[in-house]
């Protein structure tokens, strides 16, 4: 019984340390953070003009980017709806012209091409809208340095 009486207050001792030890330690480094701020930055106008060079570069990357995915997003449709095609054929040649499967396999080539398109129309219009929000945030950030 004395041994658990004895290791329970030996614990709680340790955890009492062990959170002193933390507290002062964080106290420490925020109070030695403090005096390493580099305040020569805070007055430099440079700063504004890099700044807004580097917005104008933003905006025609955002721009540059919108196009490439585009591009890939309909590469990409006509790469599935060309397998759809060349897969519904084949599935075709390989049965009796006009059986059921080979209905089925046309019907279901048809659903992927017509999927694909509308994936890619919607895959291209959150492509635009994600552009615009750039372009908008851009302008805001822009229109901030000029006051």
């Amino acid at each position: 019984m004395k041994l658990n009486y004895f290791t329970k207050g030996l614990s709680t001792v340790g955890r009492w340390i062990a959170t002193t030890l933390f507290c002062v330690s964080a106290i420490a480094f925020i109070w030695q953070g403090a005096f390493l701020v580099n305040t020569s930055a805070m007055a430099n106008p440079t700063t504004n003009l890099i700044a807004s060079a580097d917005i104008d570069n933003a905006k025609s990357k955002a721009n540059e980017d919108a196009g490439r995915t585009k591009n890939f997003i309909q590469d990409t449709r006509d790469k599935v709806k060309e397998a759809a095609k060349s897969n519904a054929n084949k599935v075709d040649e390989s049965t009796d012209n006009g059986s059921y499967i080979g209905r089925k396999a046309q019907r279901d080539a048809a659903r992927i091409q017509e999927k694909a398109d509308k994936d890619a129309a919607r895959t291209q219009k959150a492509v635009d809208d994600t552009k615009n929000v750039v372009e908008r945030t851009v302008e805001g950030i822009k229109d901030a340095f000029s006051k």
